[in-house]
């Protein structure tokens, strides 16, 4: 017993050099009254939300029918930008699935590419508003603010269907075809960022929670965005959340964790880990803190939109830096 009393402080400084120490403050304190352009996205925002959520439903494998109608509204949104829209189809459980994705060349260094992407399907009868309708509206929302510029490398908005079991952690997944077929075509896939449930929030104590050994930490108030790394990732996890802290009105957290922690490598950046690609996702922690998640509640109304345009906000600077 007196062993392992004494062999806790030398864990908690490996975890804390390893994995909590991150670049720059992180905001503290009352949160702001939202900018004028915060409060835009904060409606865009909760639009997508709803559409995805509420309109249209639960869209997962039993619900073929509303992953296509979730499809085509992220299509339609996208050429509505302005964007050349490109489809990469591919076949699971006998029927056709599509990665839709929408590109900005880059200026200067066009053959290096930053992917932003979200899955847009949910887990069996969830309307998946938080998990990810959440995420899709995001990345929707920063292909909208840089429809209009123009970076060093090239954007990629990228959304997946095929991410929730039964094919989560398949080759089924619209992820795993598509980070196989970039190394296969040797892209240059310099970083990719999983959006991944961002709209849910809650300033209670005990609020939060982690698996271990991130439980020794990490605060218990889910009142913050986290951006999650394996090791591998870690420099681009660290260069993100920069970015982040340096703009955004948000709490964060970081973790640049092993991979096989419970939860760092539960969404679509694992596809692209598998590739050899740098990547990191960007979550509210989900079934950490959203006890809805998973579940038919997880729906519109439980989505705190100011806090997630906050997010977004950080995120198109975030998105600068990396693509410059």
């Amino acid at each position: 017993m007196m062993a392992i009393v004494s062999f806790l402080p030398l864990l908690f400084l490996i975890i804390w050099l390893f994995t909590v120490r991150m670049p720059g403050p992180a905001f503290t304190g009352p949160l702001p009254p939202l900018t004028p352009n915060q409060a835009a996205m904060r409606a865009t925002l909760e639009r997508h939300v709803r559409f995805l959520a509420q309109t249209i439903g639960p869209r997962s494998d039993r619900d073929y029918t509303n992953v296509y109608r979730a499809a085509a509204y992220i299509e339609r949104n996208l050429k509505d930008l302005g964007y050349e829209v490109v489809s990469h189809e591919f076949s699971a459980y006998d029927r056709s699935y599509r990665n839709i994705e929408a590109t900005l060349p880059g200026l200067n260094r066009p053959q290096e590419v930053v992917v932003v992407g979200a899955h847009y399907d949910s887990a069996e009868e969830a309307p998946g508003a938080d998990d990810n309708a959440s995420g899709v509206a995001g990345v929707l929302e920063l292909a909208r603010v840089f429809a209009a510029e123009r970076q060093a490398r090239t954007i990629r908005f990228v959304f997946f269907p095929t991410e929730e079991p039964p094919s989560f952690p398949t080759a089924n997944m619209g992820s795993r075809h598509y980070a196989t077929a970039a190394r296969a075509q040797s892209d240059q896939v310099t970083a990719m960022l999983s959006i991944e449930s961002i709209g849910y929030y809650d300033t209670d104590k005990g609020s939060q929670r982690y698996p271990f050994p991130l439980n020794l930490a990490y605060p218990d108030v889910g009142d913050f965005i986290g951006f999650v790394s394996n090791l591998r990732s870690r420099s681009l996890l660290h260069q993100a959340i920069s970015a982040f802290r340096a703009h955004a009105t948000m709490p964060t957290q970081g973790a640049a964790a092993p991979s096989w922690v419970p939860g760092v490598w539960w969404s679509d950046h694992w596809s692209f880990w598998r590739e050899g690609y740098p990547a990191i996702m960007i979550t509210d922690t989900a079934l950490f803190r959203n006890p809805f998640y998973h579940t038919p509640q997880d729906t519109a109304d439980k989505l705190d939109y100011g806090r997630m345009a906050r997010v977004v906000h950080g995120l198109t600077h975030v998105v600068r830096a990396i693509a410059n």
